[in-house]
């Protein structure tokens, strides 16, 4: 066989070069086939014939080209200035996870300038874009059907299971959720079901269409597409390009199997594939059945032993049960997806001995889940009381569903022996405060311009959770051990174990008084309301805490008086004249007009009075340079001289000084990164 395709690729060079014939092939199988094959995970083609792009290895990717350049632009540009020609094809995969709720990203159907695919990488970029060109930043000349088994907010994707029609760019120009027409109507398809699939690719050069039609293999081809998208490939297509196939793991993984493909460039459609003479698929089924036979033997083996032995064996077991017996409630069930059983949450931190943090409300671990093989931080949290034990789950199980690139991914939940578990997804670089705080020869001091970027960090996370998801989120325990750093030292805020949900328009419930001294709100204290103008004092206390290098407490005595005694410390800088006073003496050369607004700006949210902070929008303004910070004398805001009236709204305060600006007037395309001169025109003193 490899000697037949040898001796046909000349034969398809030479038809190529002179542009006036169709090309097509067909692989009943990939034995003895000369695919170009690369990636981490190296291809293999099976001893049954299956063409196998990744196996269950996580963060790889494969890929399986057709060995020679195809010329998908006609050398006569009369015929439209070297629109791309027609194609079609066909082929039929299978995707088979390493376990069901936890798999690889998917498979797509490529078409590239080279068979390598230069500078890939694996997970969400599906092996055939990096971080610098996933959202078409550049000319990568790739264009690619992808069936996508995992959603990522970055892309706008609709769901974990769909089929996307990707232009030089991840974000999709057309998809629509995996499904096929019966009857009229379409039927729900899962990718990653381990059964195989048949998918039809189409494009009509002339109407510049491409159609995407998938059904289970076997079933009969539907007779319209599921995606039909109207996309012009002539600027995205080289006039050579491969064709082929890339598949990608992640944090989970998944084998990705093609089975046949067949393959047709100039009009008319592919060649058909015979199924009956495809290599057949793994089996997705669990290895369920094979042990009912070894329990039978276990059964009988059981039933002749001594009865001291027996007796033995049934005392172990049963401790062995107890030590992980999880108490479950008949309303649980409604939350099943979002609980993690506690065998595996103990297997996966060692037996609990793998410490990475610990706080007044928890101990950290560190995890890799057994099934999944992905990297988790696990922490143990006591609950204020079993009264709200509903209610709280119900909650946990809400935020399971938050989404934003500033935000630790909530897992799911534990519950045993009035013990809640919370996981959470791990972050490499550890919580913020070990950097500001424990920062030595092996961990040099933040620069400033690390330090900014994590505060507009964790303050777009934070108006997410106040204004953007379905319901109001107070997390009300903000401060620098919340807040976690990725790989690349992006800003997520973390621990939701006190967060309590609302309705917008809707009115917090009272509860008891949680959080952290130093960053508690005085109304907080007093009425025990949880709102978001007292995170929102939180984050002032955290802004001061980043940008004097020291926590709301230290030095300070052990009362909540004394953290305001903190903010007075800085307040007494700012009257002086002397404001960077207060900042880290680490920090050394910076900004030092972002700094000056970081610190007022954290002397603003600090307010006393919850109706002159300004709310989490406002905030972001200020950060971003939309809106200048309120030029507000000092001795309005310090705890020793706060004899304000009281106003209504934060907009009231403002417009108590005359010579402050609108927040809503100001141009919101101003950039974050300001000059010295726009500076003093944003800020006083």
């Amino acid at each position: 066989m490899p000697s037949v395709l040898a001796a046909l690729v000349p034969v398809m060079l030479a038809l190529l070069a002179r542009g006036d014939s169709a090309t097509e092939f067909v692989f009943a199988g990939f034995s003895g086939a000369n695919l170009t094959a690369s990636g981490a995970a190296v291809p293999v083609v099976t001893s049954s014939g299956l063409l196998q792009l990744t196996n269950q290895t996580n963060e790889v990717f494969g890929h399986g080209f057709y060995p020679a350049p195809l010329r998908f632009k006609p050398d006569d540009t009369s015929t439209g200035g070297g629109a791309p020609v027609s194609f079609s094809t066909t082929f039929v995969f299978a995707i088979l996870p390493r376990y069901p709720d936890a798999h690889g990203h998917g498979i797509a159907f490529a078409l590239a300038p080279s068979p390598t695919v230069a500078g890939a990488v694996a997970g969400k970029n599906l092996g055939l874009f990096n971080t610098s060109n996933h959202l078409g930043n550049g000319r990568s000349e790739v264009v690619a059907v992808e069936l996508d088994t995992a959603m990522d907010e970055e892309f706008a994707d609709i769901n974990d299971n769909h089929v996307g029609v990707d232009v030089n760019s991840l974000k999709s120009t057309c998809s629509k959720p995996a499904a096929y027409v019966v009857n009229g109507k379409p039927t729900d398809v899962s990718l990653v079901s381990g059964e195989p699939l048949q998918v039809w690719i189409e494009y009509d050069g002339a109407s510049t269409r491409l159609d995407v039609t998938v059904s289970p293999a076997g079933v009969p081809r539907p007779a319209g597409p599921l995606v039909s998208c109207a996309v012009n490939l002539s600027p995205a297509v080289a006039n050579a390009t491969y064709v082929g196939f890339s598949a990608a793991n992640g944090a989970a993984s998944s084998s990705h199997y093609v089975l046949g493909w067949s393959f047709r460039l100039g009009g008319g459609r592919a060649p058909d594939l015979d199924l009956s003479k495809l290599p057949r698929a793994p089996s997705s089924a669990r290895p369920k059945k094979s042990m009912h036979p070894q329990l039978l033997v276990a059964m009988i083996l059981l039933a002749v032993v001594a009865l001291l032995v027996a007796s033995a064996g049934v005392t172990l077991f049963v401790l062995w049960r107890r030590r992980f017996a999880e108490v479950e409630e008949d309303w649980e069930m409604e939350y099943g997806p979002h609980r993690i059983s506690y065998k595996d949450l103990h297997a996966a931190t060692r037996g609990f001995r793998d410490v990475v943090g610990a706080g007044g409300f928890g101990t950290v671990y560190h995890g890799v889940l057994p099934r999944s093989g992905a990297e988790v931080a696990v922490k143990k949290v006591s609950h204020e009381s079993r009264q709200g034990l509903r209610e709280f789950v119900s909650e946990i199980a809400s935020m399971s569903r938050l989404r934003h690139r500033n935000l630790v991914q909530l897992l799911g939940y534990c519950r045993r022996r009035g013990e809640l578990i919370l996981v959470y997804d791990y972050m490499v670089n550890g919580s913020l405060d070990k950097h500001l705080f424990d920062a030595g020869n092996s961990r040099p001091a933040l620069t400033w311009e690390r330090r900014a970027k994590i505060v507009r960090d964790v303050a777009a996370g934070l108006l997410y959770l106040h204004e953007e998801w379905e319901q109001v989120v107070v997390h009300r325990d903000i401060k620098a051990s919340n807040v976690l750093l990725d790989a690349d030292m992006n800003g997520k805020l973390s621990d939701f174990g006190l967060a309590r949900l609302y309705d917008h328009g809707g009115d917090s419930q009272t509860t008891h008084v949680i959080g952290t001294l130093g960053y508690l709100a005085p109304e907080m204290i007093k009425t025990g309301k949880a709102t978001t103008s007292a995170d929102v004092f939180a984050f002032g206390a955290f802004l001061l805490e980043v940008a004097c290098g020291r926590r709301p407490m230290e030095s300070l005595g052990n009362s909540n008086a004394d953290a305001a005694g903190f903010v007075d410390n800085v307040l007494e800088c700012w009257k002086a004249g002397r404001i960077m006073d207060a900042r880290d003496p680490r920090i050394g050369k910076c900004d030092e007009d972002d700094l000056e607004l970081v610190l007022k700006l954290g002397l603003l949210c600090s307010h006393p009075d919850p109706r002159c902070r300004p709310s989490m929008r406002q905030v972001v303004q200020i950060l971003e340079g939309a809106a200048p910070v309120p030029e507000t004398p000092p001795e309005d805001l310090g705890s020793s001289g706060r004899t304000f009236g009281y106003y209504e709204s934060f907009d009231e305060f403002v417009n108590m000084f005359p010579t402050t600006m609108e927040m809503d007037t100001v141009t919101p395309q101003l950039p974050s990164s300001r000059s010295s001169t726009e500076h003093q025109q944003l800020i006083s003193g």
